[in-house]
């Protein structure tokens, strides 16, 4: 293995960025100087930023390096497309200790260069730092959009339809079903974990992947969201966020919630409640928009493509709950990760 130190910090930045090419014309000038250059015209500028943290984000006791890299990469691209944007430019901080060597970093490369490759976006700008706490990531994406097309949190409005694409849920089980195999093989060096039937699960929590379908399939059938969020901390606090933004109510039916047969046989295995696990599990990545009441055919023609009709927006004093399957209204409540500053 080659010592990082063996580089310095300019050749490991050399090093990792030197195959690096650019898709996009506004790429005027990306990795070698202070700052990267972009070109946009008129359109307007998306700007997104995630921190990944070791131990907090993921756990490289499962957590292969170049997932690490991927995640890191496609979760800010995932933000861009839920402003209704198309992410272009990366920018990538990492912070590393004394434990990783050069080719560890590779691995991460290996990972974030595969998501731009897949999603078409450059990486402009490069860092690397010392950690005393392991491994951190660090990605800011830069998109654009046409600015009457950019899509706010803060405009959804009664009647509008709540939407959700693909299923939730999923990426909380896969969680829960590699912490389970951590637990079981606890200080075992050797050992194939249980896995069979349950990819699905895994490939949500280690590769996620943004939903720029999604967003091309609205475009194509005209349909501009009234507002829209990145499902990553659960749906019901991303709900309520719409709902506080905008200040408005919600109504969701538990019916209605999209939820995988995989996630559903994983939550009767763990004996977990499964609607509570797609309410507020997270890390999804799907996209919670709201359109207007009009839209509603247009809507349900689009079920056969991953959109699915989950509630309604309603008066703000009528409050934001979950319909039972027995019509029982029960408080929305956000359960998720709610700390200052995350």
């Amino acid at each position: 293995m080659t010592e990082i130190a063996s580089y310095g910090k300019f050749g490991l930045l050399e090093h990792l960025t030197k195959d690096i090419t650019h898709a996009n014309s506004t790429t005027l000038k990306g990795v070698g100087d202070d700052a990267a250059v972009l070109e946009y015209g008129t359109k307007a500028t998306l700007v997104s930023s995630v921190l990944l943290l070791e131990g907090i984000h993921f756990d490289l006791t499962y957590f292969a390096l170049k997932f690490v890299g991927y995640k890191a990469a496609v979760v800010a691209f995932a933000d861009i497309y839920a402003m209704n944007g198309q992410p272009q430019q990366l920018t990538v901080n990492i912070g590393i200790s004394q434990r990783f060597a050069v080719e560890h970093i590779d691995e991460i490369f290996i990972g974030l260069q595969f998501a731009c490759k897949n999603y078409g976006v450059d990486i402009v700008k490069v860092d690397v730092t010392a950690s005393l706490t392991g491994l951190c990531i660090t990605t800011s994406c830069v998109g654009s959009a046409d600015k009457d097309q950019i899509v706010h949190q803060n405009t959804a409005k009664e009647p509008d339809l709540i939407c959700v694409s693909g299923d939730l849920g999923g990426a909380y089980m896969g969680l829960q079903l590699l912490e389970r195999e951590k637990a079981v093989h606890q200080g075992e060096t050797d050992f194939t974990p249980d896995f069979a039937g349950k990819e699905y699960l895994l490939e949500r929590q280690l590769r996620p992947e943004a939903r720029q379908d999604i967003v091309a399939l609205l475009a194509e059938h005209g349909i501009v969201p009234t507002a829209m969020v990145n499902v990553k901390d659960g749906l019901s606090s991303d709900m309520l966020h719409i709902c506080r933004q905008s200040k408005v109510g919600c109504a969701i039916y538990e019916e209605r919630i999209p939820i995988d047969f995989q996630t559903a046989t994983m939550a009767e295995t763990f004996n977990m409640n499964l609607i509570t696990a797609a309410l507020n599990g997270g890390d999804d990545y799907e996209l919670l928009f709201t359109v207007p009441l009009s839209m509603h055919e247009k809507i349900e023609d689009l079920a056969s493509e991953g959109i699915r009709l989950i509630g309604h927006i309603r008066a703000a004093d009528e409050g934001c709950a979950l319909i039972t399957r027995d019509a029982t209204e029960i408080p929305l409540v956000a359960q998720g990760w709610t700390q200052e500053g995350e």
